[in-house]
């Protein structure tokens, strides 16, 4: 225990402020037991320690562990929180719980026996908070964790500091958003660096080191993650791999379900199934016509990466531009909107708005007739009417 808190302490101390991610101000932190899900690199330890230094400092109310540590091998959680609150614990904040065996199990026990006692738990994006044995959807409130939006890129790698501007705002007045955005930034000079660079918090100038990080949390995912959480067994990595290499190639990619399962030699439920994980890993991105009512085994209309850095990472050479542009989008409105695939034009989002994407000479032939149907176009600083400048849509968290 002693080791434990001297770790605590020591990361608390060495967490720095300057920056901090939008989610921390929408975290209801005084509820009883919050769950945060995320990918590998989004984040998740640093918002529990800035958290923590700034509520409760060094007091030992408030306590942070990783399950990972090997202190757990020998050591229960439960027993570990006994001693907690036993000592005057009131705020527990747990980190890496899908390394942990039961954790589901002993979150719901210590749930039910310690009502006076907070808590935070961090796992993968595949963790399985409603299917697992224990379901805590009654008792959690679990809420998803992506990497920077491009307005959080610019505060974190550039100290400029923008509001969040939500979906409605952006469609009532995105005229006069941008004209008054552009007088505090030139969104166009960082861009581009965004959708090459700036998804992921540890970006430090060196491309060929921050890529490399990314392909190594790729491969994490694949080669412990999904075997941990998902079975799956280890002789499949190399075709999953190989597909969502064949996906990247020409993401977003229109699957043709049967010639993909036939290029690297398995069923076509397999390969359902291999998008569906990836999907949920936040690898992929997964666009369908509806979200309610639809077979995991039906085909999706469109796969996207989850992010415009895994494009570059993947690739050996530079994404395709409109490739880049849906991907931005659909990764954008996906944090907080119901996106899914329109027959007339890219997306359809929350049943009402029609968007397509484009470069700064798109017009809206394409969506000539629709109602709420607007147009994103890249290269421009600002529009007008239904042209709204693409680099806005990274405003909304």
């Amino acid at each position: 225990m002693d080791t434990l808190i001297k770790r605590h302490i020591d990361l608390v101390n060495q967490t720095p402020l300057d920056f901090q991610r939008s989610i921390m101000a929408q975290l209801p932190w005084d509820q009883r037991l919050i769950g945060i899900k995320g990918s590998r690199g989004v984040g998740k330890t640093t918002l529990l320690l800035q958290y923590i230094k700034q509520k409760y400092g060094t007091s030992l109310k408030a306590m942070y562990i990783s399950l990972d540590n090997l202190y757990f091998t020998e050591n229960s959680l439960s027993d570990f929180v006994e001693d907690f609150v036993a000592r005057g614990g009131e705020h527990l904040f747990v980190d890496e719980v899908h390394k942990y065996s039961n954790w589901a199990i002993e979150i719901k026990n210590i749930y039910d026996y310690y009502p006076n006692l907070k808590i935070v738990f961090t796992g993968s994006s595949l963790l399985e908070i409603l299917n697992s044995r224990v379901d805590l959807s009654r008792r959690a409130l679990i809420y998803n964790m992506q990497g920077l939006s491009f307005r959080e890129f610019l505060t974190f790698r550039y100290n400029i500091g923008l509001p969040v501007v939500s979906l409605n705002e952006i469609i009532e007045n995105h005229t006069r958003i941008a004209l008054e955005l552009k007088e505090k930034v030139k969104p166009l000079k960082y861009f581009e660096e965004y959708l090459r660079v700036g998804y992921f918090p540890f970006y430090d100038g060196n491309e060929v080191l921050y890529y490399k990080r990314l392909q190594e949390i790729i491969n994490m995912i694949i080669e412990i993650e999904l075997p941990l959480l998902r079975n799956t067994d280890a002789s499949i990595i190399g075709k999953i791999k190989q597909m969502l290499y064949i996906i990247s190639l020409s993401s977003p990619f229109k699957p043709n379900v049967s010639a993909l399962a036939a290029k690297i030699k398995t069923t076509r439920k397999t390969v359902l199934e291999y998008i569906n994980y990836l999907n949920d890993a936040n690898v992929l991105n997964v666009l369908r016509k509806d979200s309610f009512g639809v077979s995991l085994l039906q085909k999706p209309e469109k796969i996207f990466l989850e992010n415009t850095n895994y494009m570059y990472a993947i690739l050996t050479q530079n994404p395709e531009k409109g490739n880049l542009r849906e991907t931005f989008m659909m990764n954008q409105l996906a944090e907080k909107h119901k996106v899914n695939y329109s027959d007339k034009a890219d997306f359809t989002v929350d049943d009402t708005y029609t968007f397509e994407t484009g470069g700064k000479n798109k017009d809206g032939k394409q969506i000539e007739g629709l109602e709420n149907a607007f147009v994103a176009a890249d290269g421009i600083e600002f529009g007008y009417d239904n042209k709204i400048p693409l680099w806005l849509f990274g405003f909304m968290y």
